[in-house]
């Protein structure tokens, strides 16, 4: 899949620790559509293999960082503006 200025990544990461963190798309406010329902929860997320990272209620690791579950199914991402 090649990338347009108005298409988001395959693969994005809130977190800056991971390599798909990407500010410039981050910064653009991607949204998701996962299985046609709007999520506003998500870590993480892959186009090409189908599976979003989700935060799992207010839980935190021991290092302070989200606990996150991993759903498949269809993900559509997308800038907001």
């Amino acid at each position: 899949m090649t990338q347009t200025p108005e298409t988001p990544p395959d693969r994005l990461s809130n977190d800056p620790r991971s390599p798909f963190y990407d500010e410039a798309a981050l910064a653009r406010d991607v949204g998701i559509r996962f299985k046609g329902v709007e999520k506003t929860n998500v870590e993480e997320y892959c186009v090409s293999e189908g599976w979003v990272r989700v935060a799992a209620g207010p839980a935190r690791d021991r290092h302070g960082n989200p606990v996150t579950i991993k759903l498949k199914g269809a993900v559509e991402p997308y800038f907001r503006t």
